[in-house]
């Protein structure tokens, strides 16, 4: 099932598949929900994590960026939307992906370049729109689009104190 597909200049069809199942382990199907980005000329990246609604959440999550497996972290109690930004090592990059005006507004950046995204609606958006600046390139778009697949919700502050007792109670089971 394709949950977006559009033309991204300069580098062709861009697809977001929502559920991509092909990314999650068949014994962890029911448990975990997956999410990738493909394209003529942008690199494959996928991500997996525990379901959350129909989209993969960012707890124990899974990230891969053309083929290779990638580090994320985050901080979920700083108070400020940097501080909550969620840190992600790739290819040889490190990134940071943060809510900006709403939920519906996020940006990817490293120090040369930055991708920001806005979503016609948070939960199901017709549109997803992107801006590239700086020394954007496909990894960086290829991520940033991905992203619009993750429920990301509790990268903003009341998205946070919403799931702070559900993540207690995960913590409280281990």
């Amino acid at each position: 099932m394709t949950f977006w597909r559009g033309p991204v200049g300069g580098l062709g069809e861009v697809e977001l598949v929502l559920p991509a199942l092909e990314v999650v382990h068949l014994h962890d199907r029911g448990s975990r929900g997956g999410v990738m980005v493909t394209g003529e000329n942008i690199p494959m990246s996928s991500y997996s994590g525990l379901w959350y609604g129909a989209r993969p959440r960012l707890a124990e999550g899974r990230l891969s960026v053309a083929g290779q497996h990638a580090a994320i972290s985050r901080r979920a109690w700083r108070a400020s939307r940097k501080g909550r930004a969620l840190r992600v090592w790739a290819v040889g990059r490190e990134y940071k992906y943060r809510e900006t005006e709403n939920r519906r507004h996020h940006v990817l950046e490293r120090p040369e370049a930055q991708v920001a995204m806005t979503r016609s609606s948070w939960k199901n958006p017709d549109v997803i729109f992107g801006a590239a600046h700086g020394a954007a390139d496909s990894v960086d778009i290829s991520l940033a689009v991905l992203f619009e697949g993750v429920y990301t919700r509790n990268l903003s502050l009341s998205g946070a104190l919403i799931s702070a007792p559900g993540r207690l109670l995960a913590r409280a089971g281990d």
